[in-house]
């Protein structure tokens, strides 16, 4: 399920909704937006705790169902001990969350680039989910599952996985 928090543009959600069921082979189905709470948000940082948000999902799944949830937001996230993320996952559970703020080209004062953002939401979306499902980070810069400390990083890896994360998530997911 991709849940949109706060206001996410259609084409984003649309497209990310067919890569993810492309990539994953899953029915993607799409959430009415729902807001984040302003406790997320922390004053002294001037970003919101993926943390925090992660756990909004739960509140409103029916008790006992399992189903992997991707919740997408455009607010800056940080999580402890780190400057800022582009998402966060329950490892080997349901729910994954990524923040599209700073994989756009004007967060950093250039012209946008709509193409280039939505291959590096694709690729975090992709990574989180990977996490969700039980991938861990990889060594390979190319893999999707490589560890993103800055958006160079995210440019450099694929929305793929190398050979080892793929044998490993499709045993995973048998």
């Amino acid at each position: 399920m991709l849940i949109p928090m706060g206001a996410i543009e259609g084409w984003v959600l649309d497209t990310l909704e067919k890569d993810l069921a492309a990539k994953f082979n899953i029915k993607v189905e799409r959430h009415n937006s729902i807001q984040i709470s302003a406790d997320a948000f922390n004053p002294a940082r001037k970003q919101y705790s993926s943390s925090f948000i992660l756990n909004k999902p739960h509140t409103f799944l029916e008790a006992g169902r399992k189903e992997l949830v991707l919740a997408i937001t455009d607010v800056d996230l940080y999580a402890e001990g780190l400057n800022f993320v582009f998402g966060e996952a329950e490892f080997g559970g349901q729910f994954a969350v990524i923040s599209i703020t700073r994989l756009r080209q004007s967060f950093y004062s250039f012209p946008e680039n709509k193409n280039l953002f939505i291959d590096r939401t694709t690729k975090e979306a992709v990574h989180e989910l990977g996490h969700v499902f039980g991938l861990e980070h990889c060594p390979d810069a190319q893999c999707a599952m490589h560890f993103s400390n800055s958006l160079l990083d995210t440019d450099r890896k694929s929305a793929s996985f190398c050979s080892r994360c793929q044998a490993r998530l499709e045993k995973l997911i048998i």
